[in-house]
């Protein structure tokens, strides 16, 4: 059975920014043990150590799902099939990509038995790109703000269309992208049960290191308040719920 065919929302999701297989599994650990579900090899690790950071995280962590946070732009089913092959469960499609693209990382996805998450970074409409990305295929959805685009334009968050993107699909969504401590444990109450924990909460975005002399304590007491936060949109078994009013 695979690690992904029984979930249950809230799902609390770990991104490994940083840039060395070591931090990256000493870090997981920590994360793992104060309750973290999923664990995502990010595009730093994957460009520092590539797919072999995928296969030592499944190495060590062989129940949790492992997300291959590869930024697909092209040849799509060679980097989805690299990935699964090394022990991924899901890996991230850009939404910017070419449709060809998004449907061969699907194709990959089938066959190999792992999912898709299409990724709304820098898309013109991010709403009608995730509709988009949906109806290629993905099983996630990721509402991203990026990086490089929030340090230009100041005060851009994910939270800004969060509600209109949830409202917009039927696969379950993620928001990414500079979050406060409060707006991650405020997700699933915008229906947006898979909440990531990455830059800055517990990565130094500019340094790519951990960012906390006490990262257990503060995964654990995120995690807590994310699972106490009352789900909208989905039920805690993971089943989407049928639209308000409808």
């Amino acid at each position: 059975m695979s690690r992904l065919d029984s979930l249950t929302f809230p799902i609390v999701q770990i991104s490994l920014d940083l840039t060395n297989i070591d931090e990256a599994l000493d870090t997981a650990a920590i994360a793992v043990e104060a309750g973290v579900d999923w664990l995502e090899a990010g595009t730093p690790l994957l460009l520092g150590e590539g797919l072999h950071a995928v296969e030592k995280l499944r190495a060590k962590f062989p129940n949790h799902p492992i997300v291959a946070d590869l930024k697909t732009m092209d040849g799509g089913y060679l980097e989805a099939e690299m990935m699964a092959k090394a022990g991924a469960d899901l890996v991230v499609v850009m939404g910017r990509a070419h449709e060809a693209t998004v449907r061969r990382v699907v194709d990959a996805a089938r066959h190999y038995g792992i999912k898709v998450m299409g990724d709304n970074m820098v898309a013109e409409d991010r709403v009608q790109n995730a509709q988009w990305l949906e109806s290629l295929g993905c099983d996630y959805i990721i509402h991203h703000i990026g990086f490089d685009e929030r340090g230009l334009v100041k005060g851009l968050s994910p939270m800004d269309e969060l509600d209109a993107v949830v409202e917009a699909v039927n696969v379950p969504v993620q928001a990414v992208g500079g979050l406060t401590i409060p707006q991650a444990i405020e997700c699933p109450a915008h229906g947006a049960p898979l909440v990531v924990l990455g830059a800055p909460l517990v990565i130094d975005a500019n340094e790519f290191k951990t960012s906390s002399n006490d990262l257990h304590t503060v995964l654990r007491e995120i995690s807590t308040e994310i699972r106490k936060t009352p789900l909208k949109r989905w039920a805690a078994d993971g089943t989407r719920l049928p639209r308000e009013g409808k």
